[in-house]
């Protein structure tokens, strides 16, 4: 799952608070290695989390807007169905 992986949210949450960001400073921000920045970054872009371009000899990447909107309706809506737990057993 690519929301399984606690660097994968790491990456997510930096790139929440702000409009783009290039995998060096994400490599910065997080601490991991740039190869292992870069398979997430795979990972969360083959899942439509997030997009990404090239500027010159950087490639900035950035939420998809689209996609985050749709994930974040679907889990706000399961969060909803499960809001009492007493089901349990």
């Amino acid at each position: 799952s690519a929301l399984g992986h606690p660097a994968r949210i790491a990456i997510l949450q930096v790139l929440l608070k702000q409009s783009a960001c290039y995998c060096g400073h994400l490599v910065e921000e997080i601490g991991l290695a740039q190869a292992t920045i870069s398979q997430h970054l795979k990972e969360l872009k083959t899942a439509g989390l997030i997009t990404g371009s090239i500027e010159g000899t950087n490639i900035s990447y950035c939420i998809d807007t689209k996609n985050w909107k749709t994930y974040r309706q679907v889990f706000q809506n399961l969060f909803k169905e499960i809001d009492s737990p007493e089901n349990c057993c």
